[in-house]
């Protein structure tokens, strides 16, 4: 997974709440496991729709209640591939917020107010090390678990977590090795 700490361009908004990961990825789409492929898919029903229009900015801007429904991972996968970086809105369901946040997708919680705001600015720019967005004349702050941001801001996912481990558990394996027959069940 790549690193996150500068998120920057424009801003694409979907203004609309409660939108669930049916509508991001409906369920017809879910029949592969790779994580590419399913940008072409995002927002499947709504886009078929006369006068639709969401371009594949690094920013989205969105309504409350974001990513609810069902855990499907397909959801954030389907973002990441159309060329979002960053999803902000004021609220996201929890399991949605952290399968963006193992993939490299970063969701930010801003306030009802700063997230109108930001639908209304052009471009913004998300600095993951200073939890600040910045767009127009405006700054907003935003809270993170400070494990998540680490993870973010080094590029680990939950592989290059352990990974990172590989000393200590090489070192757990060969002293918990046992000469000897193996006594386990087949």
């Amino acid at each position: 997974m790549d690193a996150v700490t500068i998120i920057e361009g424009p801003v694409s908004v979907l203004d609309r709440a409660d939108v669930d990961t049916d509508q991001i990825m409906p369920k017809q789409f879910l029949k592969r496991v790779e994580r590419t492929g399913f940008g072409e898919f995002l927002f499947f029903d709504w886009a078929k729709q006369p006068g639709w229009s969401l371009p594949p900015n690094p920013i989205l801007a969105a309504g409350r209640n974001f990513g609810s429904g069902s855990s499907r991972e397909h959801a954030p996968w389907g973002l990441q591939d159309f060329g979002f970086r960053a999803v902000v809105a004021p609220s996201f369901a929890d399991i949605f917020y952290t399968n963006c946040t193992k993939i490299g997708l970063l969701p930010v919680v801003l306030s009802q107010d700063d997230v109108r705001a930001l639908m209304s600015a052009a471009e913004a720019r998300i600095d993951l090390d200073a939890q600040t967005v910045s767009f127009g004349e405006r700054e907003a702050r935003f809270e993170i678990d400070a494990e998540t941001k680490r993870r973010l801001l080094n590029g680990l996912d939950d592989i290059g977590v352990t990974l990172h481990q590989s000393t200590e558990i090489d070192a757990y394996e060969r002293d918990r090795e046992r000469s000897g027959p193996v006594t386990t069940a087949l």
